[in-house]
């Protein structure tokens, strides 16, 4: 394969930094938003146990208002004709509001005991609950039971609603309730344990005596005595409770205020204030973020399915013209006669495969002239020499260039109009050149796309790159070529018009990907891009996973590379650049650069909850493929034995060819020139004459055209 010795920068590195930071911050907001919504550190209520312990018997007997921050715990009632209203659970942006008002209506005041997350969330009903006179306290940060946790995290439940807190308002509290408790008398000794743990935290802990859930059941106790009231119903509910008090001639008040102490508000500190806004801000951006991600993947994963069946119906439709008898069949059908061709190997230090190489072209089944041009591009592997053997091949030799400076010389050099060109390891089929041409029957047509298959497909590397071209390449050229928009006819087996290419100024060396740039600029010059099904070539894909990296770097770079050159072609009156670039743009890079989000998502949800949905879904996302890939290797007449290695193509080739696209991404925008990555090859078809490799590799495939 023709490349330039030249020695240019390969790529950025410190991005794998960033992207390693980038990564984290990811994390960190799914860690953050999992243990808000209480799936990190899932706490559920547990039901009361345990004997209570001797300390917590007087209180049990006491107030609902219990101080443990003293040697002697003691607890204290709200005095006759008072009662404290309070409301746990919020701010909620549905009924706080609704609430306020009717407790504004009535001129009550109320504590309410939120939730720092929720805080964090609404900072502005904070404030508003502030500013009307009502009482904030602490009801930890997640809503965790204080039983079934540890100290250190009841310690940060606390401290991080102490924090929220101090963001939204500039203030903290002394009163503190734990969820899921209940009346004084009703304490279990974890209860006592974790309701000591927050009072050394500084925390007057306020309990219940009545729970109000609809206003219509209030039970207040006999005599007018004082009690502290759970709300939890809705405004309705509210508005009955303070006429029932207001009709016994009680005073709704908040806790410190029932009590006869001073407010539980306190100021909090600049630092305080600074690392709360923080806070409830890293929460916000990490719910939306978190958002963000699930309808992205949402719409990832519609688009990938629906893509899946369209493309899927387009090729079914493309087979059925293709084998339903409406294209000519047979070299040169269409043709007055087997019009003459010229095939064009530009090679650079292709030693291991050119013998193979021009043996399958000599060995052609096309009945018209055959000229075989090889463009030696300053190999030091003896690849002239090696070509120069064979009786009928031309060797031009010419100094390093590039592979397009090559082929431009081969082009030159040329003796026909109808061109074919072919990579040095790649190996057709006898009847590959005639099924080339006969398209090009067609005057419209100024290029057709072969069908490329993977010679070295034993090892799991070459097993994956033979899937993806048969499924990601070959499937997509069958809908492309209905859609007029295709985007590559790739360097191992194509076949031009030589007046289209000279008409474009020959093949561009702007990009690396030369296949895809020439393919775009015939598009945008009116010419028809087809695909022939039936125009098979052998090539020798990477056998490494570095040398697989080295070459789908070069192509992806090159593809962004062309898609900005030819980005003007989504404004021109030819659909092509909305069709193609649309495509490349939404699934060849936006949906990569979602894959590892996707990815780490799966794994967090698998480490912090249920993994059967997302093994569920991975699952029927395989079978989805599976089924895909099936019908891909019959329309191909390849084996669908083949498919069984598609699962673990999930954990390693997908993960690289992201990452590829991010690198190439990365490189494009930081404006490095990155040098061709040449791969090395290992003489495939060489092997033993080289004929009887390439029988394996055809083994595996049925015929294409009769399906056996």
């Amino acid at each position: 394969m023709a490349r330039t010795a030249a020695s240019t920068p390969s790529g950025p590195r410190g991005h794998w930094f960033l992207f390693a930071v980038g990564m984290l911050l990811v994390a960190a907001a799914l860690t953050l938003d999992g243990y808000v919504t209480d799936v990190v550190g899932e706490t559920r209520p547990a039901p009361p146990a345990g004997v209570p312990s001797a300390e917590s018997a007087e209180i049990r007997r006491g107030g609902p208002v219990v101080n443990i921050t003293g040697g002697r715990p003691t607890s204290v009632r709200p005095p006759g004709r008072t009662v404290a209203l309070t409301f746990d659970d919020g701010p909620d942006p549905a009924w706080t509001p609704q609430v306020l008002d009717e407790l504004a209506r009535h001129g009550a005041k109320a504590t309410f005991f939120v939730v720092g997350s929720k805080v964090a969330r609404h900072p502005e009903l904070a404030r508003r609950i502030v500013a009307e006179g009502h009482e904030l306290g602490n009801h930890t940060f997640s809503h965790a039971d204080l039983t079934q946790v540890p100290g250190w995290r009841l310690r940060l439940e606390s401290s991080l609603t102490q924090r929220a807190l101090a963001g939204a308002t500039g203030l903290h509290t002394t009163l503190a309730r734990p969820p899921y408790s209940g009346p004084t008398r009703a304490i279990t000794a974890p209860q006592w344990a974790g309701m000591k743990e927050l009072a050394a935290e500084g925390h007057l802990i306020v309990l219940t005596d009545l729970d109000a859930e609809d206003g219509s059941d209030l039970d207040l106790p006999a005599k007018g005595a004082g009690a502290v009231v759970t709300m939890r119903g809705t405004r309705l509910a509210v508005d009955l409770v303070l006429e029932d008090l207001e009709g016994r001639g009680y005073r709704a008040v908040t806790v410190t205020e029932a009590i006869g102490m001073p407010s539980a508000h306190r100021r909090a500190g600049g630092v305080d204030r600074f690392l709360g806004s923080a806070l409830n801000l890293a929460q916000r951006a990490s719910e939306t973020f978190v958002d963000v991600l699930r309808w992205a993947m949402f719409t990832a994963g519609a688009l990938t399915l629906g893509r899946f069946g369209f493309f899927i119906v387009l090729a079914a439709v493309h087979a059925h013209r293709t084998r339903g008898g409406t294209r000519p069949k047979g070299p040169g059908r269409g043709w007055s006669g087997p019009p003459p061709v010229t095939v064009i190997v530009p090679a650079y230090n292709e030693a291991a495969g050119i013998q193979a190489t021009i043996r399958s072209l000599v060995a052609t089944s096309y009945p018209g002239d055959v000229e075989i041009l090889v463009v030696d591009d300053g190999s030091t592997d003896g690849t002239a020499d090696l070509a120069a053997g064979f009786p009928g091949v031309r060797v031009i030799r010419r100094p390093n260039g590039g592979k397009s400076a090559a082929l431009n010389t081969g082009i030159a050099h040329a003796s026909h109009e109808l061109l074919v060109l072919l990579d040095g390891d790649t190996v057709f089929e006898r009847a590959t050149i005639g099924r080339l041409v006969r398209r090009l029957a067609d005057p419209a047509v100024g290029a057709v796309s072969g069908n490329t298959k993977v010679g070295n497909r034993r090892g799991a590397i070459g097993r994956w790159q033979h899937i993806e071209y048969v499924i990601g390449f070959n499937l997509d050229r069958r809908a492309f070529e209905l859609l007029d928009c295709m985007a590559t006819v790739p360097g191992a087996v194509g076949a031009f018009r030589r007046s289209a290419l000279e008409a474009l100024g020959g093949v561009s060396a702007d990009t690396l990907a030369e296949d895809t740039d020439l393919t775009m600029a015939l598009c945008r010059a009116g010419w028809r891009v087809v695909y022939e099904e039936n125009a098979v070539a052998w090539t020798e894909a990477p056998a490494s996973l570095g040398q697989l990296w080295k070459q789908r770097y070069r192509w992806c770079y090159g593809t962004l590379q062309a898609m900005w050159k030819h980005r003007h072609a989504v404004v021109e009156r030819n659909p092509f650049g909305r069709r193609c670039l649309g495509y490349l743009s939404l699934f060849h890079v936006l949906l990569p650069l979602l894959a590892p989000v996707v990815d780490l998502m799966a794994v967090y949800s698998i480490a912090v909850d249920d993994p059967l949905p997302v093994v569920a879904a991975w699952a029927g996302f395989v079978l989805v493929q599976m089924a895909i890939g099936w019908y891909a290797l019959l329309l191909d007449g390849e084996r669908a034995s083949a498919l069984w290695i598609l699962p673990l193509q999930q954990f390693v080739y997908r993960q690289l060819m992201y990452l590829v696209v991010i690198q190439s991404l990365v490189t494009a925008l930081l404006g490095v020139r990155l040098r061709w990555h040449g791969v090395r090859r290992e003489g495939t078809f060489n092997g033993q004459g080289g004929t009887p490799v390439l029988a394996a590799a055809q083994t595996g495939r049925r015929s294409a055209t009769t399906g056996r």
